[in-house]
C-alpha cells in the first residue's frame, strides 16, 4: 500500500510539473493527447475512492494479478468510453482546471488509500478483492500511465524505480514467464503491454513468450 502511495504521488507530481503546452502533445495511449490521459487519471482516482468505500463480506475472487482482463488487441482509440474521455478533457478548456481537479480528487484518493484497512474486502466491476490487493493492482496502472504520460516528453519526471520493478514482476506473473533479464523494467513494460513492438532480435530473445504478446490490460 505504501508503494501505491509513492507511485500515485509521483504520477500526480509529474502532471503538476508539466508546462501547459505539454497537454497538447501526444501521450503513449493510442488516440489520446496528454490532456486526455490526465482526464482519465481523474476518472481513475474517482474509481479508487468509490471502490474503497464499497466494502463487502463476500469472499475475495481476485488478487492484484488476476484483477486484470488480459487481451491481445491493443486499443484503437475508438472505444465509446475513450471517446467520452477525449470530449470531457476538451471541456476543461485548458490545463489549469484539469490540473486542479486531478490534485483535488487525486489527493483524496491518496488519503483514502492511506486510511484503508488492507484486509478489508471491497467490490469493483463484479470482482471482490482485499483493499491491499486492489491498491497493489493500481501500482501497475499508475506506473504504466506514468510511462504513457512522459512517452513524448523528454526530461519529464520518471516513475519511481520501485514501482517499475513491482510492475515488471506483476506483468511477468500475468505472462507466466520472465522477460529477458538484461531488459530494463521500463523496456519490459512498454514492450510487454504493446506500447512498442519488439524488434526481430528482441523476438528471438523472447522466444516462446513472443506468441503471448502484447498483453493488453483492461
Amino acid at each position: 500500500m505504501d508503494l501505491f502511495s509513492r507511485s500515485w504521488a509521483a504520477l500526480r507530481a509529474a502532471v503538476a510539473a508539466l508546462p501547459d503546452e505539454s497537454f497538447a502533445r501526444p501521450s503513449g495511449c493510442t488516440g489520446w493527447l496528454v490532456r486526455d490521459l490526465v482526464c482519465h487519471l481523474v476518472i481513475d482516482a474517482q474509481d479508487v475512492l468509490i471502490t474503497l468505500v464499497t466494502p463487502t463480506t463476500a469472499e475475495a475472487s481476485r488478487d492484484a494479478v488476476t484483477y486484470w482482463n488480459v487481451t491481445g488487441t491493443p486499443p484503437a482509440g475508438d472505444d465509446p468510453l475513450d471517446a467520452l474521455t477525449v470530449r470531457l478533457a476538451a471541456a476543461y478548456g485548458g490545463p489549469g482546471l484539469l490540473k486542479f481537479h486531478l490534485d483535488d480528487v487525486g489527493s483524496a484518493a491518496g488519503r483514502a488509500a492511506e486510511l484503508a484497512d488492507p484486509g478489508q474486502r471491497v467490490r469493483t466491476q463484479d470482482m471482490v478483492l482485499t483493499a491491499g490487493e486492489y491498491l497493489s493492482a493500481y501500482v501497475l496502472e499508475w506506473t504504466l500511465h506514468h510511462l504513457d504520460l512522459i512517452a513524448h516528453l523528454p526530461g519529464a519526471v520518471r516513475p519511481p524505480v520501485e514501482g517499475l520493478a513491482r510492475s515488471r514482476a506483476m506483468l511477468e506473473e500475468i505472462a507466466g514467464a520472465p522477460f529477458p533479464g538484461a531488459w530494463s523494467d521500463e523496456h519490459v513494460l512498454r514492450t510487454g503491454t504493446g506500447r512498442r513492438s519488439p524488434t526481430d532480435a528482441e523476438r528471438t530473445e523472447l522466444g516462446a513468450l513472443t506468441a503471448r504478446l502484447p498483453l493488453v490490460l483492461g
